[in-house]
């Protein structure tokens, strides 16, 4: 039975049935790191969010009929700037930081896209469709600079549900003697002596961020397709302006029929940012928790929601983890997991749900059979868990110890006779301790054993 698959869609802001274009050829685009510094937490969650709305379309429409473009700005105004305070050419610093993305991606597991264009091995189509808007009369020429007139299309503010001059206020529009208007946004821009460019009809210079992805998502899904994905934040200026600019140089009524959006990952309830100081770079965990952990971390809350990351998530999702590889069974072939328990990921991609599904899977697995543990296996692989061996997992679990076995025995000692003598308080003290060192410590039988947490 071919179950149907909702999308929230931040065009009109409700829950749709999603219908393609064509079932056969599905086009998604989801918008990809400006490389001008190390990915942070806050990236990797449209990764993994998209990575298994990717799977699950693969799931419902089969492998070969779903494209996934997920793009690489290598050209902006925050590269430039980056490789002037390092010293360092942009394409240095861009394919430096290229090669990190990719390493983070490979760390927490999501599939390669199906294409994963640079916005650098397209400049010549951006000036194509720039020359387009100009013939439609929807862009001008000032000072060097091509600016598209905002005015002059009337559908502009309805992904964003708002009127022109609420949008400009307060906004990222960037202010400029060279516009007509305030809220024009630039298609191309000329370039210093010192900075990259491009020749092109209106001299050396550089596209504009947002024209970089219509361009790209044109040359691999075509005029109109059937998702667009990325955060909360891009929805404006950037989707915005995409649609527009779009819409008008390829003279149609859609370009992105779904668009996708997730929330932000906030920190002890504080909206991460850099003038807040609490940006936390993905490299920076990958030493002391395993990608596993993290993406189920990020996947915990639904996909639109807020999500608050914090010590006491990593650790529950650590100890899920941990618990779950008691299940574990190596899978020679594929298993095919009821449809009762993928409902909840065709709804929404409401991954709590299928979570809590997991949980279900995982009881039903200590009471089972192997089949039942291959099953349950077999389902947390479908969402990019469980995707190393067992042993795997603990030699990981091990290098997060910070205190040796013997250490860890006297320590068993000490607080058994605490508490033999009744000095729960110093007993208490003696588990915590263990516990800052990554040891679980079980009471049983009269016995005390612990274990990796």
């Amino acid at each position: 039975m071919n179950k149907d698959i909702y999308l929230t869609n931040s065009l009109g802001n409700k829950k749709d049935k999603f219908i393609p274009i064509n079932a056969n050829k599905i086009g998604m685009y989801v918008c990809g790191p400006t490389v001008y510094d190390d990915p942070h937490i806050g990236n990797a969650r449209p990764l993994v969010v998209f990575d298994i709305l990717y799977k699950v379309l693969k799931c419902r429409f089969g492998n070969d009929n779903v494209t996934y473009v997920r793009n690489i700005t290598d050209i902006d105004d925050k590269i430039i700037k980056s490789s002037f305070e390092k010293k360092i050419p942009t394409k240095e610093l861009t394919e430096k930081i290229t090669n990190n993305f990719h390493d983070d991606c490979k760390y927490l597991n999501c599939e390669k896209p199906s294409h994963e264009p640079k916005a650098t091995e397209n400049i010549s189509l951006m000036i194509d469709m720039i020359n387009k808007l100009i013939q439609n009369g929807y862009a001008y020429l000032n000072n060097n600079h091509v600016y598209f007139e905002v005015k002059k299309f009337k559908d502009y503010g309805k992904l964003s549900n708002k009127k022109l001059d609420e949008l400009i206020a307060g906004s990222r529009v960037e202010v400029s003697e060279n516009k007509n208007n305030p809220q024009d946004f630039v298609l191309w821009k000329p370039s210093k002596d010192s900075e990259p460019y491009w020749e092109s009809p209106w001299g050396k210079g550089r596209p504009g961020w947002h024209l970089e992805c219509s361009v790209m998502s044109k040359k691999y899904l075509g005029d109109k397709f059937d998702i667009h994905g990325g955060g909360r934040d891009l929805i404006f200026p950037h989707h915005e302006n995409e649609i527009a600019q779009s819409r008008c140089a390829n003279e149609n009524e859609v370009f992105a029929n779904y668009w996708v959006h997730n929330g932000f990952i906030t920190m002890s309830n504080e909206k991460m940012a850099k003038s807040q100081g609490n940006i936390l770079k993905i490299r920076d965990l990958k030493k002391n928790i395993n990608g596993q952990v993290l993406r189920l971390a990020l996947i915990s809350t639904h996909y639109k929601q807020p999500l608050d990351w914090n010590d006491r998530l990593i650790n529950e999702c650590q100890n899920t983890i941990s618990k779950w590889y008691e299940s574990y069974v190596e899978i020679k072939k594929p298993i095919l997991i009821p449809d009762e328990y993928l409902d909840p990921l065709y709804d929404d991609l409401n991954t709590p749900g299928y979570i809590a599904n997991l949980h279900k899977l995982y009881e039903k697995s200590q009471k089972g059979d192997l089949k039942d543990r291959e099953v349950f296996t077999s389902a947390c692989n479908f969402i990019g868990l469980l995707n190393e061996s067992k042993s795997q997992w603990e030699s990981f679990k091990k290098i997060k110890i910070q205190i040796s076995e013997d250490e860890i025995l006297e320590k068993i000692k000490e607080r058994n006779l605490a508490r033999e003598n009744k000095k729960y308080q110093e007993a208490d003290k003696i588990r915590d301790y263990l516990l800052d060192k990554g040891i679980l410590i079980e009471d049983k039988d009269g016995k005390t054993s612990w274990k990796i947490k």
